[in-house]
């Protein structure tokens, strides 16, 4: 048996992994990343809300604001250089998505980034 998470979206049991490392549910299409967990908390209503938590490349929990840095060189659409690895990028903001980590990296702008290619600085 499986010990991959069940879908965040659907909570189906049959999620499975592809080739590109994304966890995947056959039963509502979702797509997400394993390092990006969503765990439940309940309001003081005690209405279920979806709180997002993000792991970087070695299993910190980041939140909106923290510093992180590159742990590999990445392309960069339209940059002839790209990132290398320990560029230092602050003030990060976490959203629901492919990429789960949006930021201004200096020199090339607004860009979205994916956890498990950063650490926690």
């Amino acid at each position: 048996m499986s010990d991959l998470p069940p879908c965040p979206k659907c909570n189906s049991a049959y999620a499975y992994e592809d080739p590109s490392g994304l966890l995947v549910c056959p039963e509502c299409g979702n797509e997400w990343s394993p390092s990006a967990d969503i765990a439940t908390v309940s309001d003081a209503d005690g209405s279920p809300d979806h709180e997002l938590v993000v792991r970087d490349a070695v299993g910190n929990i980041l939140q909106d604001g923290d510093t992180v840095v590159l742990v590999k060189d990445l392309k960069v659409k339209g940059s002839p250089t790209g990132l290398k690895a320990g560029t230092k990028v602050k003030k990060i903001r976490l959203v629901d998505g492919d990429h789960n980590i949006d930021c201004r990296v200096e020199g090339i702008g607004q860009m979205g980034l994916k956890s498990e290619f950063v650490k926690k600085a």
